[in-house]
């Protein structure tokens, strides 16, 4: 059975989408943003909205992720085992060279970014509707997979989770998942997962 894993918080033990933002965007606009989500605005407004107040390179932003995101401990030997498709809301500009560093290629669906200097301006892959959810999701990186093990921690990974045949999850899915009554099975890294997936 197809694995399929969000990147951040998931793969890497913090969002590096927040991580970035903190250090090169405005926390001001990341508070407002993250507080409206799900209400007021969609997941798509609110990466474009807290991105626009990068205004730093993509080689200066690439090479501190490289120095700074970290992966969850046992995730080189569970991709290589399972490799896993890589579904996430983040940027292949921002995950490619953390992939790359662990010395690891991995099928990844992800947005992309145009870093421009006057502020980054977020290239989503699709703007389609889930005919499930009624937002642009996760739910469609999958299609064609029957039957499929998800791995996650938030938001962006609700509407696909529902569509697993087995998850794993932590922190606010985890949450989501129980307040549903879905059964889920909590995770804490990728040395646990490969003991049991």
């Amino acid at each position: 059975m197809k694995v399929v894993v969000d990147w951040d918080g998931t793969v890497t033990v913090t969002d590096g989408l927040h991580l970035v933002l903190l250090e090169f965007g405005d926390e001001k606009i990341y508070d407002s943003a993250e507080n409206r989500l799900g209400r007021e605005l969609t997941l798509h407004e609110v990466i474009a909205l807290e991105f626009q107040s990068v205004r730093a390179s993509l080689d200066e932003v690439v090479a501190w992720v490289r120095e700074n995101v970290r992966v969850r401990d046992g995730f080189h030997e569970f991709a290589r085992a399972h490799r896993p498709l890589v579904v996430s809301s983040g940027f292949h500009e921002l995950i490619e060279p953390v992939l790359a560093r662990e010395g690891l290629e991995l099928d990844v669906v992800a947005n992309r970014v145009d870093a421009r200097p006057e502020g980054w301006q977020a290239r989503f892959r699709s703007e389609e509707p889930c005919t499930n959810c009624g937002q642009p999701c996760k739910r469609s990186d999958v299609r064609g997979l029957d039957e499929f093990v998800y791995v996650g921690d938030g938001y962006s990974d609700r509407c696909v989770a529902l569509a697993a045949t087995r998850v794993f999850a932590r922190d606010g899915l985890a949450e989501f998942l129980a307040e549903k009554g879905v059964s889920f099975e909590r995770f804490e890294d990728f040395d646990q997962l490969g003991r049991v997936v």
